[in-house]
């Protein structure tokens, strides 16, 4: 029934998928053009894009709309390998029976000279959320999935990221980033929203706060790239040029399986699985020279801001005037959560909590506590149109 429920593609859009059912131990094969949907039961010598693997009751169930992908996704019933945009965007491709709209969608939003592709799922306050360094929305699926059933999510992939434009003379810095999130927020006429970001997306959602105060209703900062203090290596990167990175290279995979498992606290608590599929998208997306400028432009711009002095960011930070919960990670050791005292000292206002036991990314590795909080803090602001609470700085088990 999928040709009959196709809701078309746009431009030059082919992809081919192969939705396997392990359970019954049959594979499909779905070709999707502008032009409409083939499906043949098993698989011709054509290299599908993705490849969707599940089981029969989780297929009816998607099919049906009780369930949606990234729900299956984070409930480890559903994996998925190759382009991981093309996957998530899969279902968003077909009507759900009766005629209803699909329970989420991908789509690729234009904002001024860029595009930012878009995850949008659920009903709701609108809820942005936004990656950090060298990640994607794919970051935040357990995010979405835990909160679309209150909220409206859009989950964002930064200009330079992901599967949105690769400008090569974006200025990748947070004041870039942040303007193309007020853009999009205009395209998609929200008027006001949620915003959660984690590390450099922390640092986004920071300065969308103070650029336009009345249009962030709470910032869920999770570990987010505050100023760096101690800047020793200030000449060294201030000297290296981002240009490089017009340069063809690449990171080898030992090093970037490494660099993400070194994210985490508890790595037992990760599923292997989701390293193979961030190494895979980390090392498709970093082919692009426009993805390496943007990596190694932000990276420099995150280390050399200023922290003090006139237009530094703790004296901003100062002015910022939406609620803000910070969520820092006590093993975390890319943004340690001693960074607190300086909030703490700036923005007496906000709320802050340590995980115990937890790294860089606590969405994932403590994907449920960091949904609750964010479900709670958000919930409180929705219900009671609160002004930014009395300061709280405390550790959570």
């Amino acid at each position: 029934m999928l040709p009959e429920r196709y809701l078309g593609a746009h431009g030059s859009f082919d992809a081919t998928y192969h939705v396997r059912l392990g359970d019954i131990g049959q594979t499909w094969e779905i070709r999707a053009t502008v032009h409409g949907v083939r499906v043949r039961r098993g698989v011709t010598s054509r290299q599908p894009d993705v490849v969707i693997g599940t089981d029969a009751a989780t297929w009816l169930a998607l099919r049906s709309g009780k369930i949606t992908g990234i729900e299956a996704f984070s409930q480890r019933t559903l994996y998925a390998r190759g382009n991981l945009d093309l996957a998530v965007g899969f279902e968003g491709l077909f009507r759900l029976p009766n005629g209803r709209d699909p329970r989420q969608r991908v789509r690729e939003i234009e904002v001024g000279r860029h595009r930012i592709s878009t995850l949008t799922m659920g009903d709701g306050p609108d809820v942005l959320l936004i990656h950090g360094l060298g990640a994607t929305k794919a970051s935040f699926f357990e995010t979405a999935a835990a909160l679309h059933g209150e909220h409206r999510i859009h989950a964002i992939d930064l200009p330079g990221f992901g599967s949105s434009s690769k400008p090569l003379r974006g200025a990748y810095d947070a004041e870039f980033f942040a303007d193309c999130v007020i853009g999009l927020m205009d395209r998609l006429e929200i008027d006001s929203a949620h915003i959660v970001g984690n590390s450099m997306g922390g640092r986004v959602a920071i300065e969308v706060g103070l650029r336009q105060p009345d249009r962030v209703r709470g910032l869920g900062l999770l570990c987010p790239a505050v100023a760096f203090v101690r800047r020793d290596l200030h000449p060294v990167v201030r000297a290296l040029r981002p240009e490089l990175g017009l340069i063809p290279h690449t990171f080898g995979r030992r090093a970037i399986e490494s660099q993400f498992w070194s994210l985490f606290s508890d790595k037992d608590s990760i599923d292997p699985s989701l390293a193979d599929i961030v190494v895979d998208e980390f090392q498709n997306t970093y082919r692009s020279p426009g993805a390496r400028i943007a990596f190694l432009s932000a990276a420099r711009n995150i280390y050399l801001e200023r922290p003090f002095g006139d237009g530094g960011f703790y004296p901003r930070l100062a002015q910022l005037e939406p609620a803000a919960l910070f969520i820092w990670g006590s093993d975390d050791r890319l943004i340690p959560p001693a960074f607190a005292r300086h909030v703490a000292k700036w923005l007496p206002s906000a709320s802050q909590i340590v995980l115990e036991g937890c790294g860089h990314v606590p969405q994932v590795e403590r994907a449920q506590q960091t949904s609750d909080l964010l479900r709670s803090f958000f919930g409180d602001i929705d219900a009671l149109s609160t002004q930014p609470r009395a300061a709280s700085h405390r550790r959570a088990a």
